[in-house]
This record gives structure tokens, C-alpha cells and sequence, in this order.
């Protein structure tokens, strides 16, 4: 236990911090982790292990995708969350999405209300809601990450809290 807490710790300074200093997550961090997460697992516990390792990389990867292809998540906050799945296994990474969206929200709310930013953010949170419940999830200009003129959560910061939780949790 005190090595995947060692893990997903150095794993969560150095996204989050990476995140805040670049607004990225770079793919060397990322990758790296999944792949001790792969090793660990597989050492300790076998082919099992390497199985429930792969699984919650692969859940944590599918847990975050949508929100990549309609442009509101990096790709970089979802390979950080496979990885996180990596270590924690597939109820570990759903948990740490859980907690990661929580965590995000709030946080959200703050980073908007610092910049006098919620009104609009919450009219195009009403207007992606109207074209999504119309026409189905799909890009909408302006309120993409590549567009959009709000600031920006470090969503590395989140990922990063929400696996603590689940691991501190013990929802793995």
C-alpha cells in the first residue's frame, strides 16, 4: 500500500504542478506512471494484477473521452486519469472521476467567481445543454477548450485530489 500511495502522490504533485506552471499534463508523466502502475501491479499480484491494472487505466480512459471529443477536457487530463485508474484499478478510477468532478466543480465556481465569470459561464452551460438536448453532445464554438474566452481550471489539480480521495477513501 505504501507504494501506490507513493505513486499516485508523486503522480499527483507533478501533474498538478505541471498543470499550473504549462496547462499541460505531458504525455512522458503520464504514460510513465501507467506503465510503473502496470509493473508494480504486475510484481505484486501477477497477471491478476496486471489485468486490474490495465482494466482501470482503460476505464479511466473511457470515463474522460467524451468530454475530450466535445472539446472540454484536455487530452492530457485524460491520459492523467488512466493513469491514475492504472494504480487505483477500475472501481478506483470511476471513484477518482467521481471525486475529481466534484473537486472540479468547486473549484470551478471559485475560479469563476474570482474572475466575474459565472454569469456567462452558467449561460453557456444553458446554451450547451439546449444544443446537446437538440442535436446531441457536439463542439460549440466558443465554449471549447480551444475558444473559449473564460479562465482556466488547471484540471490537473482535481484528477489529482479526486484519486487522493479514492485512495485515502479506500474506493479501490
Amino acid at each position: 500500500m505504501a507504494v501506490k500511495w507513493a505513486v499516485v502522490a508523486g503522480l499527483a504533485l507533478a501533474a498538478a504542478a505541471w498543470d499550473l506552471r504549462s496547462g499541460r499534463v505531458p504525455n512522458a508523466l503520464t504514460i510513465g506512471a501507467a506503465g510503473i502502475a502496470f509493473l508494480i501491479s504486475g510484481l505484486h499480484a501477477g497477471l491478476g494484477g496486471f489485468a486490474q491494472s490495465l482494466l482501470g487505466w482503460l476505464v479511466g480512459l473511457a470515463l474522460f473521452l467524451p468530454l475530450f471529443i466535445v472539446g472540454g477536457l484536455g487530452g492530457g487530463d485524460v491520459k492523467l486519469l488512466a493513469a491514475f485508474g492504472a494504480c487505483l484499478g477500475p472501481i478506483g478510477a470511476l471513484w477518482a472521476a467521481l471525486w475529481a468532478s466534484l473537486v472540479g466543480g468547486v473549484l470551478a465556481l471559485v475560479v469563476g467567481a474570482a474572475h466575474g465569470y459565472l454569469s456567462e459561464a452558467f449561460r453557456n452551460l444553458g446554451a450547451i445543454v439546449g444544443v446537446w438536448l437538440t442535436v446531441g453532445p457536439s463542439l460549440i464554438r466558443g465554449a471549447t477548450l480551444g475558444d473559449a474566452r473564460g479562465p482556466r481550471l488547471a484540471y490537473a489539480v482535481p484528477i489529482s485530489l479526486g484519486a487522493i480521495l479514492a485512495l485515502w477513501l479506500g474506493q479501490m
